[in-house]
């Protein structure tokens, strides 16, 4: 099985990757492609993979502008944090429509689906379409952390994550900075926090920084198509993001 894989997030395409290869050891990843402008590109000079497995939110823009843009002939399964998309993803060739974190039960059982797809795959009726739909938005919803467990001298206190203004991540040690100043250590790296915090209110600014919306206060353009981002409380050093990340950063301030 050949597989073209559409993810932004080089810690989530890594994982994705080792969770195929458990799921289908005889998978072949293509390519890996963080935008839509990449994976159009790819498409329009090789022949059609088995699979795309592709995030919704990539680097420039959602992945349903690919399938607006070309004809993709091939199934996909969609992962992404947000299950909005899920009414959209399914008007596409979509096998299945998995939250993230991944996991790969359901990577498993997503691509036992494709296995039983006529060839070429064809999309169900309408109303077999809604059932599935049904049964998607259904089930349980993933839960997000809610409160940190942090140190303050002897002491253990329960912090609610909505007094968060931003996480940074500095010489392997991940600081939780609260709205009105206050640092603790957390024992998270940035990418676990991006699986266990809400992405509606928390968005991976850089390798860095995790901001919490009400931490954004402003953004100003910088070079190269890069943003600066004025943060409360101020951390001591400049807040950039980059410029592949930049319309998915404006997308979020949006929601």
């Amino acid at each position: 099985m050949t597989v073209l894989l559409l993810e932004d997030e080089y810690p989530a395409a890594e994982r994705l990757q080792r969770l195929l290869l458990q799921a289908a050891p005889g998978a072949q990843v293509l390519a890996v492609f963080d935008s839509v402008a990449g994976a159009l590109a790819w498409l329009a000079t090789h022949p059609a993979p088995d699979l795309i497995l592709s995030d919704i939110q990539l680097a420039d823009g959602l992945s349903f502008e690919l399938f607006e843009q070309t004809v993709v002939r091939s199934p996909v399964i969609f992962t992404t944090a947000y299950d909005q998309y899920a009414i959209r993803a399914f008007r596409a060739n979509s096998i299945d429509y998995l939250l993230k974190p991944v996991k790969l039960k359901e990577l498993q059982a997503a691509l036992t689906k494709l296995h039983h797809w006529p060839t070429p795959p064809t999309l169900p009726d309408p109303a077999q379409r809604l059932e599935r739909l049904l049964e998607t938005l259904a089930a349980p919803q993933q839960t997000y952390k809610t409160r940190f467990l942090v140190r303050s001298g002897e002491q253990l206190l329960p912090l609610p994550t909505a007094q968060v203004g931003w996480f940074q991540s500095r010489h392997e040690t991940t600081t939780l900075v609260t709205q009105e100043g206050q640092r603790f250590v957390v024992e998270y790296t940035l990418e676990q926090l991006e699986q266990l915090l809400n992405p509606q209110d928390f968005f991976r600014l850089n390798r860095q920084f995790i901001a919490h919306l009400p931490a954004v206060q402003r953004l100003h353009v910088y070079f190269n198509g890069k943003l600066k981002l004025d943060l409360h409380p101020a951390p001591t050093e400049e807040v950039l993001v980059s410029r592949e990340k930049a319309s998915a950063l404006k997308q979020w301030l949006e929601r």
